[in-house]
């Protein structure tokens, strides 16, 4: 068995790498430079390197498409939405040579579009932040900036917490918003959601006919940035209402492959609120390897058109930390770092994994220093991170 894997730099390729090489799977990952963490790991059979998809979209796609057609692989594993965006154009091709999941361009392009996913959810009876639509900003809503209140400018189109402005008063909304359409053209307006109820993900896997094959939750306890944004450290949780509505959402939109929905309970009235889906693999895909669903072997095994019965169950109370160096940022940047629940200098907690530390497979650790290097150093990393 063998798989291919973009986008080497990031934590939940390192994931996959891992996972599919630990059960004799032959894994070739691909990035543009050799300083990626998944180069490092000793499960990475093959290092390709590849036109940039930033730089050089097209050549990218040729060289995918030329490795596909001469090595024979059971499975494409697209990493990053960048990549998937531009593989799934080409999905019919791709899909005479290898295993390559996914929902259509359209799709993909329509949930990305948070205006889109929030009016979709509403028509669903999906339960989602009150959302301003209306441009000019002067317009403002008639919700929102009183006491305890506030307001969230997000992107309609961004992952992670980039380009989201928090706005506590009311009289500074214009100017915030304009200062996100400057860069990020008519982003939306939602209310604040106060912390105390828990922001959550729901990762789900689906066949080609929608049925769902998989399913995990996990809480997320400390993020970087502090106030919003991908989890340091996260643990797996059972949650009933997320789940309900997490996958009534996916099947609404007759979802295929992977996918990943967010929700922030409102500790106000105690209901989940739909704050983004992403069609993509996770960040904290570790966690859910750990706790008893492997979303990247179950998917190879759909490759190989195995019977894959329903994984609906898993372990709850493991955690899984990124340390190296989201949980450090956090710590650097949280005014409350030495009063963090957990402690950030539990280190040797045994429920708790890492998401790059492995005594197993030590070199990562260098391939994420070098990573983390790149960014300092080259151009197109810098933009990138600008970009956003």
């Amino acid at each position: 068995m063998s798989v291919l894997v973009t986008d080497g730099h990031f934590r939940k390729t390192l994931a996959v790498v891992r996972s599919l090489g630990r059960k004799g799977v032959s894994v070739a990952v691909g990035e543009r430079t050799y300083l990626n963490t998944s180069f490092f790991s000793k499960y990475c059979d093959r290092r390709l390197i590849y036109p940039s998809p930033r730089q050089f979209p097209d050549q990218f796609v040729e060289f995918l498409l030329r490795e596909i057609k001469k090595t024979s692989y059971d499975c494409l594993f697209p990493m990053e939405e960048e990549t998937l965006l531009l593989l799934v154009k080409y999905r019919s091709e791709i899909s005479r040579y290898t295993y390559f999941p996914s929902p259509d361009l359209e799709k993909i392009e329509f949930v990305r579009d948070k205006r889109n996913l929030m009016q979709f959810a509403e028509t669903y009876g999906i339960p989602a932040p009150k959302t301003y639509y209306l441009s000019p900003a002067q317009s403002l809503p008639s919700w929102g900036g009183g006491e305890g209140e506030g307001y969230v400018i997000k992107p309609r189109i961004s992952s992670g917490s980039f380009g989201i402005v928090y706005v506590r008063k009311r009289e500074d909304l214009i100017g915030s918003y304009e200062s996100v359409h400057r860069r990020y053209p008519f982003p939306i307006i939602q209310e604040w959601i106060p912390d105390g109820g828990g922001t959550f993900g729901l990762a789900a896997l689906f066949d080609e006919a929608s049925n769902i094959k998989a399913v995990f939750i996990y809480k997320k306890l400390r993020m970087y940035p502090v106030q919003g944004g991908p989890s340091t450290l996260r643990e797996g949780v059972e949650h009933p209402q997320i789940k309900e509505l997490g996958l009534s959402l996916f099947k609404a939109l007759n979802w295929v492959g992977i996918g990943m929905v967010e929700f922030k309970v409102d500790p106000r009235d105690g209901i989940p609120k739909l704050m983004e889906l992403n069609p993509r693999f996770w960040g904290s895909l570790q966690l859910a390897i750990v706790s008893g669903v492997d979303f990247p072997y179950l998917i190879l095994r759909m490759a190989r058109k195995e019977k894959v019965n329903p994984v609906l169950h898993y372990e709850v109370g493991k955690r899984c930390r990124w340390l190296l160096f989201g949980d450090i940022l956090h710590f650097l940047n949280n005014p409350r770092r030495f009063h963090l629940q957990p402690p950030f200098f539990h280190f040797f907690d045994p429920h708790t994994s890492y998401d790059i530390i492995s005594k197993d497979d030590p070199l990562p650790v260098l391939g994420s220093a070098a990573t983390f290097f790149t960014f300092l150093y080259d151009p197109e990393m810098k933009r990138f991170l600008e970009r956003r």
